[in-house]
């Protein structure tokens, strides 16, 4: 019995993470998880899909090659999830649909933190920013994109999808 509830215990920490942006509805939704292959390891409280990973609740939907959820004692848990690219995309509460996407997401639950890495993206309707790498302080709602000497960040906005939101408000 004890060995059962482990893994539905580290079951419901993907849910928590995946409820901070979501519609308010999505919380009270499965959370369904399908992957080529899962392991736990107990010891180190780490759960590992891999193998095309696709995780939904709600709105909310994630695709990676591989997702690995790590919780240490007293800690909220930490997602990372891998791919070329990992993928995410949910509604927002109102109503427009939000995307992005990296070779490397990790989100850090107790910091409430998000960090994109490597071919970074987010997008909201037609606006965008792209950079090699993006983090989001969500508790600040503080961004900031960076990129190689190489590279350069771009950041395309529509302004007539702008003023619709300034005026919503």
């Amino acid at each position: 019995m004890k060995f059962l509830i482990k893994p539905l215990f580290m079951a419901t920490f993907i849910g928590i993470s995946l409820n901070s942006y979501a519609l308010k509805g999505d919380t009270d939704q499965p959370i369904n998880i399908t992957s080529g292959s899962q392991s736990l390891d107990l010891e180190s409280n780490t759960v590992i899909f891999s193998d095309n990973v696709l995780i939904t609740q709600g709105s909310i939907k994630i695709n990676a090659a591989k997702v690995t959820i790590i919780r240490k004692e007293g800690q909220r848990e930490k997602i990372e999830a891998i791919g070329s690219p990992a993928k995410f995309e949910q509604t927002m509460d109102d109503g427009k649909p939000a995307n992005g996407q990296a070779n490397q997401i990790n989100y850090d639950l107790g910091s409430e933190f998000l960090i994109l890495t490597g071919n970074a993206e987010l997008k909201q309707l037609d606006s965008s920013i792209k950079a090699n790498k993006i983090t989001y302080d969500v508790k600040k709602q503080q961004l900031k994109a960076t990129s190689g000497n190489k590279s350069r960040v771009t950041t395309i906005l529509i302004p007539t999808q702008l003023q619709n939101t300034k005026n919503k408000k």
